[in-house]
């Protein structure tokens, strides 16, 4: 079934609603006194085993090259996971949400780190526009130069999907995206295992599993397996820029559950600093000369 471009956006706006309702599902879970690891151990198991369940068939089409970018991918996508998780601790969902979003402003110079292509100028003006949306959302423009932990954490997770965006940019082309959705669980699965028995051994027995365990289940379900499903429909039937804009709303949805279910008050520097972060994104997003020159083309051919 092939859907229409309006149809596709309308999936990918959904996508944007139920990942940003999972900052807040973390941070349930989180209260529940359950340990990061441990919320993505059973959000990789839950998000690979429903991947089996529906996608099975095209799994056992698993060739090397799959299982080699699809195991590098998920050792990014669990750094990323885990610092946000670990992040979430010591910082609020909407200034989570908005710090994770600044992945789109890093790609650019991901890019030039690692391809070595210099950022357009645009890229530049985005970055600096984001930098002072993070100053009025962690509070620095009022306390001085010091984020928080659990900001710096965000932040350095938003770098790792930034990083494993590039890579699979320029690795999954030609591979099946649900074989490595399906990696990027079981890995996620293993990985949060280890670092979980390694260094949370100890907090297992204060778990509040009748409060943490729901929350968890329904990120699994909902943010990682449905939203990733929806993403690979929706993103298949519209164009890059409008992909684009449309997840990066994930920020702005984040903030409004968490201010709508009572996890924060709505502050000036949650509003500014928002603000700025959603305009550094629109920079990076939209390409004004090609829309001032197809008006002007447009205009051209009316007259």
């Amino acid at each position: 079934m092939k859907l229409k471009k309006w149809q596709a956006n309308l999936i990918l706006l959904l996508t944007a609603i139920i990942w940003g309702s999972s900052y807040i599902l973390i941070k349930m879970a989180l209260k529940g006194n359950m340990p990061s690891g441990v919320i993505n151990t059973l959000r990789g198991a839950i998000f690979a085993g429903l991947i089996y369940i529906f996608f099975r068939k095209r799994l056992h089409r698993l060739t090397k090259k799959d299982l080699r970018i699809g195991v590098f991918a998920g050792i990014i996508n669990f750094l990323g996971y885990q610092l946000q998780a670990l992040g979430l601790k010591f910082t609020t969902p909407s200034n989570s949400a908005f710090l994770t979003a600044t992945y789109i402003v890093m790609i650019p110079f991901v890019l030039w780190i690692f391809n070595k292509e210099f950022p357009k100028y645009k890229s530049i003006l985005a970055i600096i526009i984001c930098f002072l949306g993070t100053l009025f959302l962690t509070g620095t423009i009022n306390t001085g130069f010091s984020f928080h932990i659990g900001d710096s954490l965000t932040l350095l997770a938003a770098f790792f999907y930034a990083l494993q965006i590039v890579y699979f940019s320029n690795k999954v082309a030609d591979v099946d995206p649900f074989v490595i959705s399906f990696l990027l669980g079981i890995v996620q699965v293993i990985a949060s295992g280890l670092w979980s028995l390694s260094f949370e051994f100890s907090s297992y027995s204060s778990i509040n599993w009748s409060s943490a365990l729901i929350p968890v289940i329904v990120l699994g379900v909902l943010a990682s397996f449905g939203g990733q499903t929806l993403q690979v429909i929706g993103q298949k039937y519209t164009d890059a820029t409008s992909s684009g804009i449309i997840l990066m709303t994930e920020s702005l949805f984040g903030s409004l559950f968490s201010v709508t279910l009572g996890f924060e008050e709505l502050s000036y520097n949650l509003l500014i600093g928002g603000t700025l972060i959603i305009v550094s994104i629109l920079v990076m997003e939209i390409n004004i000369r090609q829309i001032v020159f197809q008006k002007k083309w447009r205009n051209f051919r009316k007259d």
